[in-house]
């Protein structure tokens, strides 16, 4: 290169093709993406054992970890999502569909609410999938979540645009009658005193407590 420079005024090699050639080219490169495509979660020793059955030419790990970096993928941890079902799904989006059209004025006569558990104790167990960048909500790189045991504290809750609601313990299982209750003194209180024109929506979710 530097005689090049000196000769030519060049600033890059002609010898291109130099080096040790790739072990895995283009095709294998494919047939390592279907590997992780069927795996998120499968290890580096995982992958290059399933890459090397059938073979000719076996690989090591390091060229398999160089391998999937070149082809844009690296371990992340997933992101955590909650757990929702097909049909929930599809009432989510009909619900997004019948909204899309509303404006930030529309959304500030809604008041939210919802339970929420905050566990005292929780698993620290970390998982590791290969992923690309734009790959982060992919549904096979995500790790689904569900409320667990280990003692906690449970919570209501309601917010709008203009401020905070009311915050209630429950240390007891919620159940329609005491839902109820809650509803009569800090719901209607609350909307009320924010929406004294009536034009206020009152959100909530469908847990069973919620339309039993």
């Amino acid at each position: 290169v530097y005689k090049e420079w000196c000769e030519k005024g060049k600033t890059s090699s002609m010898r291109q093709s130099c080096g040790r050639k790739c072990l895995v080219d283009a095709r294998g490169q494919r047939r390592m993406g279907r590997l992780i495509q069927a795996d998120r979660r499968a290890t580096l020793t995982e992958i290059t054992t399933r890459y090397n059955r059938g073979m000719q030419q076996s690989i090591c790990e390091a060229t398999t970890r160089t391998t999937l970096r070149r082809m844009g993928y690296n371990s992340r941890r997933p992101h955590r999502v909650p757990l929702i079902s097909t049909t929930n799904r599809k009432k989510r989006l009909q619900f997004a569909q019948a909204h899309q059209n509303w404006t930030v004025e529309d959304w500030k006569n809604v008041a939210w609410s919802d339970e929420s558990r905050f566990l005292l104790r929780h698993s620290n167990g970390r998982v590791r999938i290969w992923r690309k960048q734009n790959e982060n909500m992919d549904p096979s790189c995500l790790v689904t979540t569900v409320q667990a045991g280990g003692g906690g504290v449970m919570v209501w809750g309601m917010f709008s645009w203009h401020t905070l609601g009311p915050l209630v313990p429950i240390g007891h299982r919620l159940n329609a009658t005491a839902y109820l209750s809650i509803v009569s003194d800090h719901v209607h209180p609350f909307m009320t005193t924010m929406y004294p024109s009536s034009d206020g929506y009152f959100q909530q979710d469908n847990a069973p407590c919620h339309k039993a």
